[in-house]
């Protein structure tokens, strides 16, 4: 019960000191919304495009086109080749042969051209389209390598892949994300130094008081419990505005886009859950800030 009444007497005294240093509270408090506002929108870009990223990931694909004179054994062993490969999906190997192709490609075809004309005249024996397989990876980095090691098995003519997404996008993507992280973490730094000086202050302004609790032989902890108190509830009621503008500009700016983001080809994350993670994590960031804002200041000054 004893630890309970001081732990409600700490809180009171942290509410207590937010108002009695309301213009620094105040300032603290729209700074830290307004990092943590920016740092919304770092999240929510990241995880776009990381999602981008993952989905182009996931539609890569290898085409082994097979020779014409490959027989029945020889698309067999081509295909336990493909299979002993560790980079590639085995339960997502697909294989098409040439008529398969063909009326694939009839169908996509106006049956007025006279392309269609032309294939429609095609038996097997004049076919000159190619069998092929169709190979998902499981780690897109070793593409390339996994193409190579294709190109090498007998009665394969030719591997292709999308060199261009593979060597230019996707480490594009990359580096966007590492460089939203950064941006990240030195706002929350940022936002960190901002709460050190606002407990600083406050430090300064109950420095009398501080002196006697530590000459009557107040154990630091209780000491700085009110101020680490105080610098949670600043961190919490700073990331209030930015949950709300996250959970309901995210809903808006998904319905307004219709799903994409800039183009068609990048589909935006579901808001839901997306955005209640995201505000947690916010919260999260803002209480963790306050806090250990709070306590690094206090373990500085109790040195003293």
């Amino acid at each position: 019960m004893k630890a309970i009444r001081i732990f409600r007497r700490n809180i009171a005294n942290a509410i207590k000191s937010i108002f009695r240093n309301f213009s620094l509270s105040a300032a603290s408090i729209i700074c830290t919304t307004i990092t943590l506002i920016i740092v919304a929108l770092a999240i929510i870009f990241s995880a776009n495009v990381n999602n981008f990223t993952r989905d182009i990931e996931n539609t890569l694909t290898i085409i082994v086109f097979v020779d014409k004179t490959a027989t029945e054994e020889d698309i067999s062993s081509i295909r336990s080749k493909i299979l002993e490969i560790k980079n590639v999906k085995s339960d997502e190997l697909i294989f098409k042969d040439k008529e398969e192709i063909k009326e694939e490609t009839m169908k996509n075809t106006d049956k007025s051209s006279s392309l269609y004309s032309i294939m429609e005249n095609w038996t097997e024996e004049t076919n000159p389209l190619e069998s092929e397989f169709i190979i998902s990876v499981k780690n897109v980095e070793d593409l390339e390598e996994t193409a190579t090691t294709l190109e090498k098995i007998e009665k394969v003519t030719n591997v292709k892949y999308s060199e261009d997404v593979v060597d230019n996008m996707i480490p594009l993507f990359d580096v966007v994300e590492k460089v939203t992280i950064v941006i990240i973490i030195g706002l929350i730094v940022v936002t960190t130094f901002l709460i050190c000086n606002t407990i600083k202050l406050t430090i300064f302004a109950r420095k009398n008081e501080i002196e006697i609790m530590r000459l009557v032989g107040t154990s630091n902890f209780t000491i700085k419990l009110p101020f680490v108190i105080e610098g949670l509830f600043l961190g919490m009621i700073g990331s209030i505005i930015p949950m709300l503008a996250t959970i309901w500009g995210y809903i808006f700016a998904f319905d307004k886009l219709e799903g994409h983001l800039f183009t068609n080809y990048i589909r935006m994350i579901t808001p839901i859950p997306f955005v209640f993670y995201t505000s947690i994590a916010l919260l999260i960031i803002g209480s963790l800030v306050g806090m250990f804002g709070s306590y690094i200041t206090v373990r500085k000054y109790l040195k003293i």
